[in-house]
């Protein structure tokens, strides 16, 4: 990132803190909500972006471990305190993709997308297995928490999942992970455990995702499988991913926060139609922007760039010809 953008970067920032850390003080509880929201698919967008944005791994499991947090709150939310309960889920959701990927990150291509997508299938039908026959049950009610606590909780929780990216992306790790999205066959030949590489990050990204449910869960009161585990928590992160741009983090944070009130707003007014809508803002995105909204800004400069040497040019030609 060019020197000049970074203070603005840095006041943009700035300003979105203290936006969200005085919301709950003049906005509605519903607005709180809304917030709490989009700031749950930024975590799901990053964590999502963490992983297969730098390995090139198409990942539709988001959906299942998410739905672990969800089901871990659920569980446990009579036993133990609330944040107590949130470093449980990451470490349940964490556990299970290192298991999950030391089993499937040999796979490749669409191989791993293909056995991502059908395992949150699979932990959607065992579970309301499970729920029937062991609980004589199907769904469980969670204990409302206040608003305000669930969207400073989430807060946090998105600054620990950009840091976390951030330095990763900028570490001897993360070169490791873009080698690997890359040329996984040069990496390997380079000396890179690609296969431990992946299910590290694999787990990392889901252990967030899985914090992520735990934290969603107390907004939603009811839960069953279909909804802790449903297929839209897979794929929406990977909508403002693209959205956004997964080449930069800021442009997945965008997109993330575009996207995520939209949904939030537009599902509930026209419900029939918010899903045409986003296929139709992505398809064009893919087609004008390739790469997202993050690759809107070095074309904007460029061509403000070209245009500022064109009126250099005519300048000091128009100088030239009065001397």
């Amino acid at each position: 990132m060019s020197t000049h953008r970074k203070p603005l970067l840095v006041g943009f920032l700035v300003l979105i803190l203290i936006l969200i850390i005085t919301l709950p003080l003049y906005a509605r509880e519903s607005d709180v909500r809304v917030l709490t929201t989009v700031l749950m698919y930024v975590v799901l967008a990053v964590s999502w972006a963490m992983f297969s944005g730098t390995t090139g791994y198409m990942s539709l499991a988001p959906a299942a471990f998410f739905g672990l947090g969800i089901y871990t709150m659920a569980l446990l939310q009579k036993e133990l305190p609330f944040f107590l309960i949130i470093p449980i889920g990451g470490l349940v959701a964490f556990a299970f993709a290192l298991l999950i990927g030391l089993v499937t990150l040999r796979l490749r291509g669409i191989y791993f997308a293909i056995f991502t997508f059908g395992l949150v299938v699979f932990m959607t039908e065992i579970i309301q297995y499970l729920e029937t026959r062991l609980y004589n049950r199907h769904g469980w009610d969670i204990t409302p928490i206040d608003s305000e606590i669930l969207l400073y909780t989430i807060f946090g929780l998105v600054v620990v999942t950009v840091l976390a990216a951030y330095f990763i992306r900028r570490s001897r790790y993360g070169l490791a992970l873009l080698s690997i999205g890359g040329n996984e066959e040069a990496a390997e030949h380079m000396g890179i455990n690609t296969t431990r590489t992946k299910v590290l990050i694999f787990a990392i990204s889901s252990a967030f995702m899985g914090v992520a449910g735990v934290i969603t869960a107390p907004s939603l009161i009811y839960v069953n499988a279909n909804i802790a585990f449903s297929l839209f928590y897979s794929f929406m992160p990977i909508l403002m991913a693209v959205f956004g741009g997964m080449g930069q983090l800021y442009g997945v944070i965008v997109g993330a926060l575009i996207f995520g009130y939209l949904e939030k707003t537009l599902r509930a007014q026209l419900y029939s139609y918010f899903m045409l809508g986003f296929g139709i803002i992505l398809v064009a995105v893919i087609y004008f922007l390739p790469n997202g909204i993050a690759g809107l800004v070095p074309m904007l400069q460029d061509r403000l760039g070209r245009v500022i040497r064109r009126l250099r040019k005519g300048g000091q030609g128009e100088q030239h010809a009065n001397t």
